[in-house]
């Protein structure tokens, strides 16, 4: 696709259209001890019910905090709403009478130093039947990946555009796959990682420095082998060449079982559940990828029901590393590039996919995660119905290339330069790419730090909670933080009072293969 036929493309879509485009962030981050020790406490009630807070919850452990903003028509905006939760959240967390202790946002994305397995607490949401699914949900990922596995934290970028039928947004879809090693690549910051995550298992990372493993050429180890990864979940060819056969694909994987999972069982001699289910998946979120098709859903209502009844609403981008250089996590310049970048894959051609491709993006989403720095490092792309094999830093310049009339068609209709700049900084990282988040990150360590990842993390979560700290911050913004805590409390009292059947009643009706179809 020539960059003349993108730009064609761009101007069919109108003016209304581009200024209704609309991102928000959900950001990962685990709470740790200072001593950089991973925090057991549970979810501070001064942060609110995470069952029901709109901003404020936690992922898959119980110390693993997800700050969420709401829908908006800027970057500046977003991450403006970003720092406010950042704000309450850190004073929350440094204030002994609210129960946390003296705790902080570990800011990087790999984890801080971890217990064993077993110790690390799982997330805990109350005692309706929603809030117990979630926790049985999660004991299931415990027992299929590992504990550790749900310490790692990202970013996720939520993007839409008005107007957008589901076609276009899976052909979006399809072409993000494509090239999302540029993401990596650009904006990976977790070439390293705390020996406490790998104890006891292969892993195939250097030594750096005691307690502290890497790869030399690596830029995200959490998109790579040792992410939120398994031998199941390797077998799924998901297609995304419409809504049907993406629909059809988790369709399976939601339905039929998996040996291993079975022999887990559903619970254990004791009568304690295990899982919630034995299939290959337990619920639509256990599967991952580097973006996925979304939909606002309903009260109980399953997400494949409502993509397939209502269709996609906005695609969830969630390849991005924490920015340890950046006190919240990523940057404007960040956010606008992912908009040029989605913006590019929506117009670009985008043919359908095959078995033959998927099976290599993902090689190419490994090798970029563990060794994407290295020099010459090549990677395999899908032309004319056959791979050939380029070299990582040509196909990235050139989608760079692609994205220049886009910032300028963005920036001429929202005036001054911001998305020309946002460019111009991925461009100087192709052609100097010791100025990358990785390469950054182990030169720091190496300085500063006697080569460790957590004295590194350590430190720079330490500077982000001074700063966040010293920002103005109003009893007005107090007052309305702590309201939004207490309404959330109230919200999960009134469904756990609301709940009138029992729990192995509720699970059964809710994964009913039924649920998943319209």
């Amino acid at each position: 696709m020539t960059a003349d036929t993108v730009t064609d493309r761009l101007q069919r879509l109108t003016r209304a259209q581009l200024l209704g485009m609309r991102r928000g962030i959900e950001k990962e981050s685990l709470r740790s001890q200072p001593s950089g020790a991973l925090a057991l406490t549970p979810h501070p009630a001064a942060l609110g019910a995470p069952l029901t807070h709109p901003h404020i919850t936690t992922d898959y452990s119980e110390s693993q905090l997800e700050l969420i903003t709401g829908v908006h028509g800027s970057a500046g905006e977003a991450l403006g709403e970003l720092e406010r939760i950042h704000q309450f959240v850190c004073r929350a967390l440094a204030d002994p009478a609210h129960g946390a202790g003296d705790e902080r946002l570990w800011v990087g994305s790999m984890p801080c130093g971890l217990p064993t397995d077993e110790t690390i607490p799982l997330g805990r949401y109350g005692r309706s039947n929603i809030g117990r699914a979630k926790s049985v949900y999660r004991m299931g990922l415990g027992h299929r990946y590992g504990r550790r596995m749900q310490t790692i934290s990202g970013i996720h970028y939520n993007w839409s555009l008005p107007g957008l039928a589901n076609d276009e947004y899976f052909a979006l879809i399809r072409n993000f796959r494509r090239h999302s090693f540029l993401l990596l690549w650009l904006f990976g910051a977790s070439p390293a990682v705390c020996a406490s995550f790998v104890a006891g298992r292969p892993h195939g990372l250097q030594p750096l420095a005691e307690g502290t493993l890497h790869m030399p050429w690596g830029t995200s180890l959490r998109m790579g082998r040792l992410g939120y990864q398994s031998e199941a979940q390797a077998t799924l060819a998901v297609s995304y060449n419409s809504l049907a056969s993406y629909g059809n694909s988790l369709y399976g994987a939601l339905t039929q079982p998996w040996p291993a999972y079975e022999a887990i069982g559903i619970r254990n001699l004791g009568g304690e559940y295990n899982q919630l289910a034995t299939t290959l998946l337990q619920i639509e979120n256990e599967f991952y990828g580097t973006i996925r098709p979304k939909r606002v859903i309903r009260s109980g209502e399953r997400p494949l029901h409502a993509l397939r009844e209502r269709g996609v609403e906005y695609v969830e981008v969630r390849c991005m590393d924490l920015d340890p250089f950046v006190d919240i996590g990523i940057e404007a310049d960040t956010t606008r590039l992912l908009d040029l970048f989605l913006l590019h894959c929506l117009l670009a051609s985008s043919p359908e996919d095959t078995p033959e491709e998927i099976a290599a993006l993902g090689r190419n989403q490994h090798r970029t995660a563990a060794q994407g720095r290295e020099p010459g490092l090549r990677l395999e792309r899908h032309e004319g119905g056959r791979i050939r094999e380029v070299v990582l830093v040509e196909w990235a310049a050139e989608i760079v290339q692609a994205l220049v009339p886009l910032a300028a068609a963005l920036d001429a209709l929202h005036g001054g330069a911001a998305y020309r700049a946002a460019l111009g900084a991925a461009q100087r990282a192709l052609a100097e790419p010791a100025t990358l988040p990785s390469a950054r990150v182990l030169a720091a360590m190496r300085q500063d730090f006697d080569g460790s990842y957590t004295a590194f993390v350590r430190a720079r979560s330490e500077a982000a909670r001074a700063r966040l700290l010293a920002l103005p911050w109003s009893a007005e913004q107090q007052a309305a933080f702590a309201a939004m805590a207490r309404v959330s409390q109230q919200r999960q009292q009134a469904i756990e009072a609301a709940d009138t059947a029992d729990f192995e009643t509720w699970r059964q009706a809710y994964l009913d293969p039924r649920n998943l179809v319209v």
